[in-house]
């Protein structure tokens, strides 16, 4: 179903089905820690290439990838729902107080 607001034209419908790759993201994610441990036992090179791009003590490929993975989600931000971030505090609390005074230590506690 089309919605029609301010000559904009949105989709109401949602979404909800899993693709294959969020389906299997552990099995990925196990797969890339284990190709990243053998590159760096059988291919040595790679690591001492990577540690050369380093800039202000942060690795640019790293930042790289980092905002590649970022950037889809960053795109499904609703900008105009953050005018009404407020409207419920209870939400903004909990995430408040799980982020400052929960998760900083529990951080610690497992390290």
């Amino acid at each position: 179903m089309l919605l029609v607001t301010n000559n904009i034209i949105m989709s109401t419908h949602k979404d909800t089905a899993i693709n294959f790759f969020e389906k299997y993201l552990t099995a990925w994610v196990v797969l890339c820690m284990a190709a990243g441990i053998l590159i760096g036992q059988f291919l040595p090179a790679v690591p001492e290439l990577l540690e050369k791009m380093e800039y202000a003590n942060v690795s640019i490929p790293v930042a790289v990838l980092i905002w590649i993975m970022i950037y889809p989600m960053m795109m499904k931000v609703d900008f105009q729902s953050v005018k009404r971030v407020r409207e419920p505090p209870q939400g903004l609390f909990l995430n408040w107080i799980v982020n400052w005074l929960i998760k900083p230590f529990t951080m610690f506690g497992i390290a």
